[in-house]
Order: C-alpha cells, then structure tokens, then sequence
C-alpha cells in the first residue's frame, strides 16, 4: 500500500521551519552581543576552523557571570576589551549597550577562551545558560600583513531558545540610524504614514518570505486635491526597462516624470517591481471570497488622505518573487528573502506612503504563512551606504557590497561603479572613457582595482594533497614562488571555478578565484578525506590592483623594493611573484605577481587594505609621465576577450568543462599521475567532445551579444558567450561555444538577431579564440 508523500525542501535559515532557533553573526576581529534567557542553550561554531573564540557573561545586575555557563576564565583573554576601546563606531555601540547594565568597557573582567587553537573547520561547543545573561562573543584577530597566512575567521552562533513562545517572530534587527518612526505591520492589514523629504524608509521581513505592497504620492500635491502616486510606466521607461522584471530600480518616479524615491541598500536582490497588489477579484477567481487583500487594505489606510479607493494598486511588490518564463506567462515562487532582510529607501520629497503585509496565504507568494512586516522611518541627517547584499552559502548572513581600501582612489575620478560579486567596481572613468583606457592598456600602462577577487589561505601539512585532488593541474610540480591557473571542476567534469594558486611555502598555498563557494567546496573536500588543513578567508584582508601594459615592468621598477633573497621586479618572470615593499626596506609590505587578464605585459600588487592608498598613491605618482590611465571593467572587457581570457558566467559554468571552456590546457589528463575531482568525467568528454569553444569573425559593424544563438540554415548549432568590438583589429569579434562539427577554421555560421531567424550576422570561424597577439609575445615580454 503506497504510503503518503511528504514534503521536505531543504529551507536553510527560514525561521518559519525552526523558530526557536536564533542565528548570530561574529565578524572576523569583531565582537557580538546577545541576550540568552534560563534555559537557552548556545552553540559557538568555528567555520573556518584555527580560530579562538573569547566569551564574556553577565548577569541583569551587570556582575560577571561564566559560572552560568559552566566556563572560568582564562588568563590572557583580552581581546574584546582591547576591541572596545579602539574608538570604531562598532565599539561604541557595544560599549553603549554595555553601560545600560553598568558594565564599564575599560574594566572588563576577565573572558573565557572555548577551545584551545588548532581547531578544525566546523569546531564547536554548546553552553546551557542556568539564568538570564547578556552574553559578548570576540572572534580575536588582527590586521595580518600581505606575506602573513594567519587571518581572523567568522564565528557562527546558534540559540536554542527553551520557551518558543516567546520567539513568535525573530528579534527586529538593530536599527541602522535615529528612527524617527516605526511600527510593525500585521498579516492582512496596511498602513500609511508620513514621510519628509530625505528621510529614509526601511521596509523590514520579520520572520521571511513575506511580501509587503509599498505606494507612495507626493504629499504636496495631495494637499492641493492631486493624486500624484508612482509611476509603472514612467519608472520603467526612465530606468530603460520595457517590462517588470525581478529587482528594483534605482530611482522610481512619478507620472510627471519626478523622482520620488532612490533606492539605497536591498539585501535580498528579487522583487517583483510594478505588479498589482493582490485585488478580491484573484481570491475570488480561486473561489475564496471575501479574502482579505493588500489593495483594499491599501485603500482602507489611504482614505484619511483624501485619496480615493482603487479594485486593484499598483504597487512596488517588495520581497514578492515573480518571473515572466518563456511563453510570457507570469509565474510565481516563495520569497527569497530572509528574517531580516529589508529595503531601504530615500524619499526625494515628501510623501504619503502605504506599506501591507500581504494576507496570501493560497499560493507560495508568503511561503504559506503570512507574518509580519516592519517599517522604520530614519533621520534625514544619516547617511547609508547604496549596496546590495550577498550570501556566501543559503544559510549565510547577508554582506553589503563593500569598497576596497582603492575605493578612495578610483571614486575621485569615477562616479561609474558596478556591484561585481559583491565589491563597487568601476565600469569608466570620467575624462577618459572605454576606449582611452582600452588604448592605454595596449599602447603605455594601465591600473585597475581587481580587489573583487576572493582569496583564501590554504594552510596545513596536507595543503598540497587537498589541492592536488580539488584542480585540474599537478599542484605537486608547482614551486615556491610560482603561480599556475588551474579548473576547480565538480565530479561530473562541470566548472566550479577558474583561478590562480600561489605557493607560498611547503605547506602554504594562495588560491585567487570568483567565486566564494570556492572555500566551502575546498573545506567539504577536506572535510571527507579526513585531511589536516585549514582553509581561511582572506579576501577582506588582501585589495589588490592589476598594473598592466606595455610600461607596466618600468613603472614598477622605480617602486618595489626586494630583499636579495626575492627576485627584482625586472626579473620577474611570468606566473611568479615576489615579496617586497614599497619604495624601500621600511615600506609596507606588498606582493607582486606577474600576472593579469588583458593579454599585455602586466603585474598584480597584493597589499592589506590599510596600505591600499598609499601603493594607488605612488602608482600614479611613478606612472603619470609614462602615460598611465585607470582601466574599468568595460574597457577589460574588450582587452580579455581580444585575449580569449575567459569569464565566469558567461564563458564557463557548472554545466561547462575546461575543454568547452576553451582552457583544454590546464588538465593535463596523461602526465598528472594522481587521481582529482572531476577526471573520470573529463577523460570521458574529452575522448567524445560535443562543443568547443572558438573564436568568430563577423561581417559588417553590428555586434554580437553574449547569449545570441549561432546557426547554420535554421538549426541552432552554438551560442556567443562573449562578443565585443575589437578597437586593434577594426573588427566585431566573439567568443562562441559550437558543435565540434562547426569548429574548423574558417567555417561559415550566422550569428541569430531578433527571434534568431528574422534576422542573421555572417561570421566565419577564426584559427583559435586569441584574436590579439595569438603567440603570447607581448605577455611573455
């Protein structure tokens, strides 16, 4: 007899299917804070693995408390109040929250260290709280110099709360700045509110996956009778956007074409932007009458406004998770936002407001259970950051888009920045544009912050033989000092990720990589075979700029200061690096690698984030009379695919080997003796290759676009992955993935425009995918 179907999906994080369970964050080198109750037990869990962990308890009267956790001190445990009083922002925060218990931060008791060092990725140790305590947690770590693999690592905290029922929704989080206004909103209801012009809105999910409809009218002209209100059309239309989509726009805007609102920071990245808040009429034509819905509710909160009721509003869906698929139809999914996560918004003018909490509990749009939403009204004399928000893993906390220690540097001469994985990037600079840069590069030096770039130290008498068994090439023949790229590939020959390994000693290796899950995948692996290694983050720790260009050996000559035991910078040779400083032997302390992704002579500059401005500094100083120039991403963009340097996302993915990803030489299949992930699978799809990648040649001056198809006749035989205007070559070039049948040089394909048959490009298959300096001259110059 067939027993029922259950569902499980694996849901991390989501409070819904685990509310007594709290997730905390400790910031690598910082500290947090939390309240525990009677009962409530704690888990402190070292991720990275070799990192201490310091704990300090105190009961309500502000007494120190580790008896309550079963802990004592350990002499020598002062980094938190070593951290308290630095004079950071963050510090003062604690230090305040500290005092509302009469807890001097200058006097601190003594803490207890959980667990001695050494302790493997994933450690940890669960405490039972015997009464009410506010408990601090320090992840102790210092600044570590560019040539030091010894870095502070994140801590992960886990609450079990005894008493569920008072955890009904997860605890707000701290409010960003001086509130001026808040209240929370409950399942099936709205409410409208006042805001002044500059002030900020922060529209808060509770507990996740719950949907908030927001609409906004300028409160001047509603004084005067005029309902002004956002604008679909208008909004869409000035953002360069046909149809709604999945995200926010920038700046929205009223049916006069008027900014009303900006928006500063998002840390989920899907909404459904400009659908209709849910109306009667789609209860009813699902056959639930009198539902509650968003756009009455909406219209109820309006009415003392003066603003008249609407069936159905158009509304900015936040947190709403929605997509068109491909015969146009609207389709819909649980929200991926998270307990926490939030929108936040400037107001241009003054408005009147409406936000709901979304009452559907018939379709996935709220995860099934419709919950709280939170709104703050901030000051209009604070000032936000504008970023975005990214998660390493599902189940990890949101990070801001952040600014490398450059950022001071590349912001004065560019308001044009982009979020690359997580890192403000510049796309142009003012004053110069694509092309200068472009030119710069090939013709005198250029520099560009690469700082987006993740790092991890791989550390350990085993380092050698984990990495040996994660990438493609022989990490045993690779030297002190020397630099390799290598494929990261899954089990089933699919690309993880492309990057370089620096071995720094016996047993100490730097991969520079994409992607973030590059660490977790590394850990995992090590984790299976039971190996003695540690994988520690360092991408917060290490900026660095690529110095590139013909000139780029002179400029850093006249920089970079070695010790005898290193190579000169003119001796450098290709895919090695040195250790040195700048200027002199009592400069800050730098890395050089010669290496780069324009296919000219180049060189990478490695320091900590606290030395950043000082190497961008001196780089212009010693570059200006050789005709330096800043270089963007739109600009490298045209210099890699010249090159045929491929690009994650649009070259290779997981579903792409190294062979289809044009990087065939970088598996070294018959002289590499030990067995590695993915070889079973690449020997297979080597011996019977589908598609590769090769280099086109179109006719005429119309471009190409990555994800245009490419046939032959009417059947779709590749797709472009990356296609540019080749400045050098007077010529549209384009890097296509196609059938191996195709793939001879000099083979006749049309690139598909439009529907892909209404109309065609004629292209031609070029000898290789470098289509600028194939022999590598200039880069092994």
């Amino acid at each position: 007899m067939r027993q029922p179907v259950i569902s499980r999906p694996w849901e991390p994080a989501l409070f819904a299917r685990a509310p007594n369970l709290e997730r905390h964050r400790v910031a690598p080198g910082g500290l947090t804070l939390i309240n525990l109750q009677a009962g409530d037990s704690l888990q402190v869990i070292d991720l990275e693995g070799d990192q201490r962990a310091e704990l300090h308890a105190f009961n309500p009267n502000g007494h120190a408390a580790l008896a309550a956790l079963s802990l004592s001190a350990t002499p020598g445990a002062e980094f938190s109040q070593r951290l308290l009083t630095n004079g950071s922002a963050a510090s003062e925060r604690s230090q305040r929250r500290l005092l509302g218990l009469g807890i001097n931060a200058t006097t601190l008791p003594p803490a207890a260290d959980l667990w001695p060092a050494g302790t493997p990725a994933g450690y940890s140790r669960t405490l039972q709280a015997a009464e009410a305590l506010l408990v601090m947690v320090a992840a102790p770590g210092t600044d570590s110099p560019v040539f030091s693999q010894l870095r502070a690592s994140e801590l992960r905290l886990l609450i079990q709360r005894t008493n569920p029922r008072q955890t009904l929704a997860p605890p707000l989080p701290e409010a960003l700045g001086e509130v001026v206004d808040e209240f929370t909103i409950k399942p099936g209801t709205a409410q409208a509110y006042a805001v002044a012009a500059g002030q900020y809105i922060q529209v808060l999910d509770v507990a996740g996956r719950q949907c908030s409809d927001f609409v906004a009218f300028d409160r001047r002209n509603l004084d005067a009778g005029r309902e002004v209100d956002l604008d679909p059309t208008v909004t869409r239309t000035l953002n360069s956007n046909a149809y709604p989509s999945a995200g926010l726009f920038s700046r929205f805007f009223d049916r006069n074409m008027q900014p009303m609102l900006e928006v500063r920071r998002d840390t989920v990245g899907r909404h459904d932007t400009f659908a209709l808040a849910c109306t009667s009429r789609y209860y009813e034509s699902h056959g639930y009458f009198g539902h509650a819905n968003c756009s009455d509710n909406i219209s109820r909160a309006l009415a003392e406004h003066g603003v008249a009721a609407r069936p159905g509003w158009p509304a900015i869906n936040f947190f709403f998770n929605t997509a068109i698929d491909d015969h146009q139809q609207l389709t819909m999914d649980e929200p991926w936002s998270r307990p926490g996560d939030y929108v936040l918004m400037r107001a241009s003018n003054d408005l009147i407001c409406a936000n709901s909490s979304c009452p559907d509990d018939i379709d996935p749009a709220n995860g099934w259970q419709p919950t709280d939403i939170h709104i703050r009204v901030y000051s209009a004399k604070e000032r936000f950051s504008i970023a975005m928000a990214t998660r390493i893993s599902p189940d990890s906390d949101p990070v801001l888009t952040r600014e490398s220690g450059f950022h001071p540097g590349t912001s004065a001469l560019t308001r044009h920045f982009v979020d690359y994985r997580g890192w403000w990037t510049p796309t142009h600079f003012e004053g110069f544009g694509a092309l200068e840069e472009y030119h710069g590069c090939r013709e005198r030096v250029a520099v560009m912050d690469l700082s987006a770039l993740r790092k991890f130290e791989i550390l350990g008498p085993d380092a050698e033989s984990l990495l040996n068994h994660c990438l493609t090439r022989d990490v045993r023949k690779l030297a002190i000092g020397q630099v390799v790229y290598s494929a990261m590939c899954y089990e089933h020959g699919g690309m993880l990720d492309d990057g370089t390994l620096l071995r720094l000693g016996q047993d100490a290796f730097r991969w520079i990589c994409g992607e973030d899950h590059g660490g977790v995948w590394l850990r995992e692996q090590a984790e299976k075979l039971g190996m003695k290694v540690w994988i520690k983050s360092a991408s917060e720790q290490i900026h660095n700029i690529a110095v590139q260009g013909p000139l780029s050996r002179e400029l850093l000559s006249q920089m970079i200061w070695t010790p005898p035991s290193q190579p000169s910078v003119s001796e450098l040779g290709w895919f090695r690096f040195l250790n040195g400083r700048l200027d002199d032997y009592n400069g800050c302390p730098i890395m050089v690698s010669r290496t780069g992704y324009t296919g000219e002579l180049g060189f990478e500059i490695w320091c900590h984030p606290s030395d950043a401005m000082r190497v961008w500094e001196r780089v212009w100083q010693v570059g200006k009379p050789l005709g330096l120039v800043p270089l963007g991403l739109h600009a490298l963009d045209m210099l890699r695919i010249e090159a045929g340097l491929v690009f994650a996302g649009y070259d290779f993915s997981d579903q792409t080997d190294p062979y289809e990803a044009g990087i065939g030489f970088c598996v070294p299949l018959k002289s590499k003796q030990d067995d590695f992930i993915g070889r079973d699978a690449l020997q297979r799809r080597n011996a019977s290759p589908q598609q590769r990648l090769v280099g086109l040649e179109l006719e005429g001056n119309e471009p190409a676009a990555h994800g245009d198809c490419v046939r032959v006749g009417r059947a779709q035989v590749g797709v472009i992955t990356s296609a540019t205007r080749s400045p050098v070559l007077g010529k549209n070039i384009a890097l296509c993935r196609l059938a191996i049948d195709y793939c001879e040089a000099g083979t006749a394909v049309e690139i598909g425009k439009l529907d892909g048959q209404q109309k065609r490009i004629s292209a031609r298959v070029s000898s290789g995918t470098v289509a600028y300096d194939p022999d590598k001259s200039r880069v092994r110059s």
